[in-house]
């Protein structure tokens, strides 16, 4: 790996990324990397439109942390810089459909004959191989190949969770997790290699512990009819008197007792906790009582036992709860407040960088600090190779 700017802080300073810039969950991985102090250069269109989807972006927090570089990739000079950039990068996160690079002339084959050592990461949907390979999707369709999606939401149907099963736990999650696999396996062998991190194999993977489940007869398909899919009384969320929210999740004998007391229910005549017939008998009870008190209230009642308790937090205001700001969970940059790198280092913390960048903004800057001349510079963009294209 080569040395990092010493304005760089982290665990990964020194590990040299190139970004080529997408949606979702590759933007995602490298603002991981690069909280955590990689040097990570992206590689951004060079119309001001950049990726054709509207944004702010001093809103689009997935690019914090570090620089955008403008570049024609249908460029031949374009297409060479990026290759230059290569040759001294460490990885190469690369978000498109499977096949888009060769055609550039920016695949497997050509990144690693200028760099043998180089980790190409490749963030795709549906994987590099298979019937569906090439086929557009996104999280839900991913998480609905995996069988995640069948299992989350109410009886009546799916539900998608956000996109954080498919796009940012099963994809940028485990991009990241295979290039800092790829890089300790490259120290030891001195070769580069190829990384396919499929949202639909990374999403499925989340699901062993259910799918585990479900081989022991204790998980079935039908949905909100488990201990973990809202199925549960003792494992959901109640709305209390003031319309808020607050999550229970109760599920060992001895923090049951603790939260029957607590509801003031220890005595009362209850089904027993296992017996699923008597499940929504149950739950009606729990409601009764939660709905007669405000979230506040059922915070100073249950905050801090082990209940497994915690109020349901609204995103403009989980920031201002005492643990998150104890544990300085978010941060404010550029006058947006947003969650923090994570996780945390005793000796060597991420940080924020850099506030996100806008497309092109540092080609300069960013190509000077890689090695590139100024002349050189210059002349590309001249050629109209590199640098922003006003629109």
């Amino acid at each position: 790996m080569s040395n990092a700017s010493e304005e760089r802080s982290g665990p990964l300073v020194g590990l040299k990324v190139v970004e080529l810039a997408g949606i979702g969950p590759g933007p995602f991985a490298a603002m991981l990397l690069a909280d955590l102090g990689a040097d990570v250069v992206r590689i951004d269109r060079p119309a001001d439109a950049g990726l054709g989807v509207p944004r702010g972006y001093e809103f689009d927090l997935a690019s914090r942390s570090r620089p955008s570089v403008a570049v024609d990739l249908k460029h031949p000079d374009g297409v060479e810089t990026v290759l230059k950039l290569v040759e001294s990068a460490d990885v190469l996160i690369e978000p498109f459909r499977p096949g888009v690079t060769e055609k550039l002339g920016l695949g497997p084959d050509d990144c690693l004959a200028r760099n043998p050592k180089l980790v190409y990461a490749r963030m795709t949907g549906f994987g590099g191989t298979g019937p569906l390979a090439k086929t557009a999707g996104h999280d839900i369709n991913y998480c609905a190949l995996s069988g995640a999606l069948h299992a989350i939401g109410p009886a009546e149907k799916p539900v998608p969770a956000l996109n954080l099963v498919g796009d940012y736990g099963g994809g940028a999650l485990y991009l990241a997790f295979g290039i800092m696999s790829a890089i300790y396996e490259t120290q030891r062998s001195g070769l580069g290699q190829v990384i396919d991190a499929g949202m639909v194999d990374g999403a499925a993977s989340l699901m062993i512990p259910i799918y585990g489940l479900h081989a022991a007869g204790y998980f079935t398909d039908q949905r909100a009819s488990n201990i973990l899919d809202g199925g549960a009384p003792f494992y959901d969320a109640f709305e209390c008197s003031d319309g808020k929210f607050v999550s229970i999740g109760s599920i060992e004998k001895k923090f049951y007792a603790l939260l029957l007391e607590k509801l003031g229910l220890q005595d009362a005549d209850l089904p027993d906790q296992m017996d699923r017939s008597r499940w929504p008998e149950l739950r009606a009870r729990f409601a009764e009582v939660i709905k007669g008190k405000t979230r506040d209230e059922w915070v100073a009642i249950m905050e801090g036992s082990d209940v497994c308790f915690a109020p349901v937090m609204a995103m403009n205001e989980a920031h201002t709860h005492p643990h998150n700001v104890a544990r300085e969970n978010f941060v404010e940059v550029a006058g947006v407040t947003q969650p923090a790198p994570a996780p945390k280092f005793s000796r060597t913390p991420g940080r924020i960088h850099s506030a996100p960048s806008n497309p092109g903004e540092h080609t300069d800057s960013a190509l000077e600090a890689w090695g590139f001349a100024a002349d050189d510079i210059v002349a590309l963009k001249k050629s109209g190779a590199v640098g922003r294209k006003e629109s």
